[in-house]
């Protein structure tokens, strides 16, 4: 089998992640890391067949009659590749080392003869800078490949048989029950930290299991671990949660809809940040929420970009790339996002801080941000935003009522005595010119004044409590969502243009969990059940899911794991438990 064969794009529910919180690594179903960017999530790829990119290191049996398959082990990113060939079962046990650093990375890969021997043939060639940097100044010491690619240093333990042949490549033959360990070190400088992949092993296994609980009190405790597992891999120590380990996976193919999510955006730091409160067993991505958040506030105020890098930089404006891109689409780095308004990520921000301050987790500093963000509220509710599907400028319903619901919350838990009645008030004001401006005749929110199209984003205020469940505009907008935007149990953002809805666009993912959550919210407890239940079958072979599904052909659609499926998921994997209405 050729690089170009290992290589070739395949359909995104086979690909799994790996992830340390600094960056993530995407494996292919041929045991090819198919994407990993370094040294940060936003940098450019090392190894980046994904898109297209040179750059290549495959585990795979040399038998190529086999069948792939994987899973992930309990309360972990630890991934194992799965071959069964003709004379047995061959497994690889994959995982970027924890704890990480922001200037180091570690690849680990344990070969395992699972039932009968294996011969596997391991190939090694990054290319650094989305496939630019070869490799060169390659020499082996003591058993130890080292190396560079571009500004990237490497070393390469567990192959001292490799040879050079367009990269390193090694042949193993394994008996059955025996294994083999390689540890594949990307550093910003020299390194001379040891490599025992025994230790580094261990030490990852502890790491995840400090980081996801059991879930067992959650409707689906094993899918619940792996979402708690997915947000924890993608947020940095330095506190910011990428969207998506990805760039520029098409939402729909030729039509430019492809995105760089490899930054950290205020509403899906929040989503995850109210997932975990909401679950209340490891509090410490709450925590890492309510920090970045707070900082990003305190440093900016009302100017408060939607999306940062996961160190609180700005994000880089919009680049195109010469590279073939993944099927249907191009290679995009960076995000026009830098350029928005988005109102509703200061609400957003309150429901983030009053979770915080009711699980007696709110330090000073975000207590501080939470004046802020009121203030800034105060000063720009009336302005035109982007809103939460970042189109155009609008005064978008569902932005002002995120605003109202988040002056609640924070009036509740957040707010000093002299500050309730102000901030209540404030949303009162902002409730009523809303309902004055962008509530149709048939009763329920619209979209903006002027769109009368219904939004399953307007399903998640009164959930939060911006309005009650019994009030006839939430009931309404639900039964309008119901008949409108629901197809074959998924449900659609809303009606782009006149073509049928799977037409336009994908089911969107997030909006499916917005739906449970608002049935669960009126007594439906049957209804959000079966709504879940239907949403979870959208997933990925590996567990993970994207913004968008497929309903037609069943795939999935856009960057892979996206962040705020995985946060909604765990949350209505929690209310639906453990919240009986």
């Amino acid at each position: 089998m050729t690089g170009s064969d290992i290589t070739r794009p395949h359909v995104l529910r086979e690909y799994s992640l790996v992830a340390d919180g600094e960056r993530g690594a995407v494996i292919g179903p041929q045991g090819n890391i198919a994407w990993m960017c370094f040294p940060a999530w936003e940098s450019p790829a090392v190894f980046g067949g994904l898109v297209g990119a040179r750059g290549l290191y495959s585990v795979q049996p040399v038998d190529e009659w086999r069948v792939w398959g994987g899973y992930y082990e309990d309360r972990s990113l630890i991934w194992r590749s799965r071959w069964v060939t003709g004379d047995g079962v061959v497994e690889c046990r994959e995982a970027l080392a924890v704890p990480a650093r922001h200037d180091r990375a570690v690849l680990l890969r344990r070969i395992e003869a699972v039932r009968g021997p294996a011969r596997v043939r391991v190939r090694l060639d990054p290319h650094a800078g989305f496939g630019g940097g070869r490799m060169t100044g390659l020499r082996a010491e003591d058993g130890v490949w080292t190396a560079r690619s571009g500004p990237v240093h490497l070393r390469w333990s567990g192959a001292a048989r490799a040879v050079e042949d367009g990269g390193l490549v090694l042949e193993l033959e394994l008996a059955e029950g025996q294994a083999h360990d390689l540890v594949l070190e990307l550093t910003t400088g020299r390194s001379d930290e040891p490599l025992d992949a025994g230790d580094l092993w261990a030490a990852t296994e502890a790491g995840w299991r400090r980081h996801v609980p059991r879930c067992d009190d959650t409707l689906a405790p094993r899918d619940a671990q792996l979402a708690y597992a997915v947000l924890a891999g993608l947020t940095s120590r330095r506190g910011g949660m990428v969207a998506a380990a990805t760039t520029s996976l098409p939402e729909r193919m030729g039509d430019d809809r492809n995105y760089d999510y490899r930054y950290a955006w205020i509403r899906d730091q929040c989503y995850a940040g109210l997932a975990v409160a909401a679950h209340g067993a490891r509090p410490a991505l709450l925590d890492t929420s309510v920090r970045f958040v707070a900082e990003r506030l305190l440093a900016d105020g009302d100017r408060l970009r939607p999306a940062y890098t996961v160190a609180g930089d700005p994000v880089p404006a919009e680049e195109h790339h010469d590279l073939p891109g993944y099927p249907g689409s191009r290679l995009v780095t960076g995000n026009r996002v830098q350029r928005q308004f988005q109102l509703d990520a200061f609400g957003e921000a309150l429901h983030l801080f009053a979770a915080a301050a009711r699980a007696d987790r709110l330090p000073v500093d975000a207590a501080r941000a939470a004046r802020v963000a009121v203030n800034a509220i105060a000063a720009h509710w009336r302005r035109p935003d982007a809103g939460i599907w970042e189109t155009c400028d609008e005064c978008w319903t569902h932005s002002r009522l995120t605003c109202v619901g988040g002056l609640r919350a924070a009036a509740a838990a957040v707010a000093g005595p002299r500050e309730v009645r102000e901030w209540l008030a404030l949303a009162e004001s902002i409730l009523a010119d809303t309902t004055r401006t962008s509530l149709s005749p048939a009763g329920h929110w619209r979209r903006a004044p002027g769109d009368d199209r219904i939004d399953a984003s307007l399903l998640i205020p009164p959930v939060r409590g911006a309005v009650p469940a019994g009030d006839p505009r939430t009931v309404a907008t639900l039964e309008a969502v119901r008949d409108r935007l629901v197809d074959d149990g998924f449900v659609y953002r809303y009606q782009i243009d006149e073509r049928p809805l799977g037409d336009a666009e994908g089911a969107f993912m997030l909006c499916g969990f917005f739906l449970a959550l608002a049935e669960h919210q009126q007594g439906h407890t049957a209804q959000a059940v079966r709504r879940f239940e239907r949403l979870r079958s959208g997933c990925s072979t590996t567990g993970l899911f994207t913004e968008e599904y497929d309903i037609r052909q069943r795939q999935l659609r856009a960057n892979l794991p996206q962040a705020f499926v995985h946060a909604l998921f765990l949350e209505t994997a929690t209310r639906l438990a453990t919240d009986p209405q």
